[in-house]
């Protein structure tokens, strides 16, 4: 600056001084095309961060599109997510950080299309944090394809022959729908075609930033944008276009603003402390448990064993699953844990796939070679049986099941009308947990050393306890329901 000079007007305090994060030579102007709105509500944004002095606690958000290099620019922190997860990430951040200020950036094919989910539910949490939302009604970076807010007879690269209701569906309002709900504080839709309506535009974009200073909730202010380049118009033209068609059908002005009588939203504080952290996500050591070097003696945990569980959704299929996924867990092995239920989780056939190794597993998946099957349906059996080994356990509930199934020479089928027992026994739920218990005496019968045998009673309990810790009267009741198993499968082994 020259001796004497006062500058009027720079750069706002919240961009860099200069760009050295952008590529190539030029470090003092932005990288979008010529009218182009997004450098106009940059720069309104940096203005407010700067003049509010919260730069040094702010997160901006910028996903996939126009946007996503907004870290060249502002002088703050700045993350970048896959397309449409900025308010799975923001709920993040505000959560972890309550005292940190995060606005989202969004653009429309971005917020409204792949991403309006994670929005919506934010918006109606009510979460802190402002979004700032670029309407231009077309897809920018992809090369203007339609977006969910392109106007009804507009032509794009993917709708040449313009926008069809019928075909299409009608443009999404965002900000009406917004306003409907409970939980945000403030929603405005402005555009940045003239200095009034730029101006207009500042005082939203510091309205939505102070709530989130002051913690009120959720904001959004709707931009209507240009982008000349896509829509191959002049600047003058875009703004004729954004001034005539785009509100007539998206009307300027505040939808919703509470934030005068709104409140602070506190919500509870995370927990930072490790040892909290670990007690709350990992129950207690359970049982005795065994030592890092111990091993089970048996001969059939010498390989990878392959086990699938099928039945009816609702049976306790993968309850069991997960069951002796712990049970091998406790004991020292790799394992894994693969549900599988989709549509028929109430029906049909559910089913989940257990692999208990020494070493390395290399895949989850068990679609062959099974070491062991527990069928708790027929459908199951018809589905399932193939997938049996050659030397195989077959142990299925014969309350489902009445005819006896064709197995191979080598392979071995043990059968329990486990159902029935779970229904005497008072409660149908408990089911698994008898067949879980036949489980046990077909591999005491014959497939266990002593100690292991010995050891299976004490890890069963142990293996309860952790798949539902902290319920001890469901716990209860399934090892009385195991037990109860083991004890009708032993008697039927032996003949009595």
């Amino acid at each position: 600056m020259i001796m004497g000079e006062k500058v009027k007007l720079s750069r706002p305090k919240g961009f860099f001084e200069t760009f050295e994060r952008r590529p190539g030579a030029v470090k003092k102007n932005m990288h979008y095309c010529p009218g182009c709105g997004h450098g106009i509500l940059h720069k309104l944004i940096a203005e407010a961060m700067a003049d509010f002095g919260i730069l040094d606690r702010t997160t901006i958000i910028s996903p996939v599109g126009c946007s996503v290099f907004a870290y060249y620019y502002f002088d703050c922190f700045g993350v970048q997510v896959p397309h449409g997860r900025s308010a799975a990430a923001a709920t993040g951040l505000v959560r972890a950080n309550p005292g940190g200020i995060v606005i989202g950036y969004q653009g429309d094919g971005d917020l409204a299309a792949i991403g309006f989910n994670n929005f919506i539910q934010a918006a109606n949490r009510g979460e802190n944090y402002c979004v700032f939302f670029v309407n231009n009604a077309i897809y920018g970076m992809t090369g203007g394809q339609m977006a969910p807010t392109s106007l009804i007879g507009q032509k794009t690269t993917t709708s040449p022959y313009g926008r069809s209701a019928l075909n299409e569906g009608y443009p999404l309002k965002v900000s009406e729908m917004v306003a409907q709900l409970e939980a945000p504080v403030y929603v405005e839709r402005v555009s940045l075609t003239t200095t009034r309506n730029i101006m207009k535009a500042r005082q939203a974009v510091r309205k939505a930033i102070q709530n989130n200073i002051e913690k009120k909730g959720f904001s959004l202010v709707e931009v209507l944008s240009g982008c000349p380049v896509n829509l191959k118009m002049t600047t003058k033209q875009m703004d004729e276009f954004i001034d005539t068609r785009m509100t007539e059908y998206f009307p300027l002005g505040v939808y919703k603003d509470e934030s005068a009588v709104r409140t602070t939203i506190t919500r509870p504080e995370p927990v930072y402390d490790a040892e909290k952290v670990r007690e709350a996500m990992y129950p207690a050591r359970i049982g005795e448990g065994v030592a890092d070097d111990y091993r089970c003696g048996s001969a059939i945990f010498d390989r990878e064993l392959r086990i699938k569980i099928a039945g009816f959704g609702g049976q306790g299929v993968l309850s069991l699953g997960l069951i002796l996924a712990a049970m091998g867990k406790q004991r020292n092995f790799n394992v894994s844990w693969l549900p599988s239920y989709g549509p028929e989780m109430r029906g049909g056939t559910a089913n989940c796939a257990i692999i208990v190794n020494r070493g390395t597993i290399g895949s989850p998946i068990v679609d062959s070679n099974c070491d062991l099957l527990i069928i708790l349906n027929k459908p199951s059996m018809e589905k399932y049986l193939p997938e049996l080994g050659e030397n195989g356990i077959l142990l299925y509930d014969g309350s489902t099941i009445e005819e006896a199934p064709e197995v191979k020479p080598g392979q071995s089928v043990f059968a329990l009308n486990g159902a029935d027992i779970a229904e005497a026994f008072g409660n149908l739920k408990c089911a698994n947990s008898v067949m879980l218990g036949a489980l046990a005496a077909v591999l005491k019968n014959g497939y266990l050393n002593e100690c292991d045998a010995a050891d299976i009673d004490k890890l069963v309990p142990d293996a309860l306890s952790e798949c539902f810790h902290g319920k001890e009267k469901i716990v209860k009741l399934n090892v009385e329901a195991y037990q109860l198993g083991q004890q009708k499968m032993a008697e039927k082994l032996s003949g009595k």
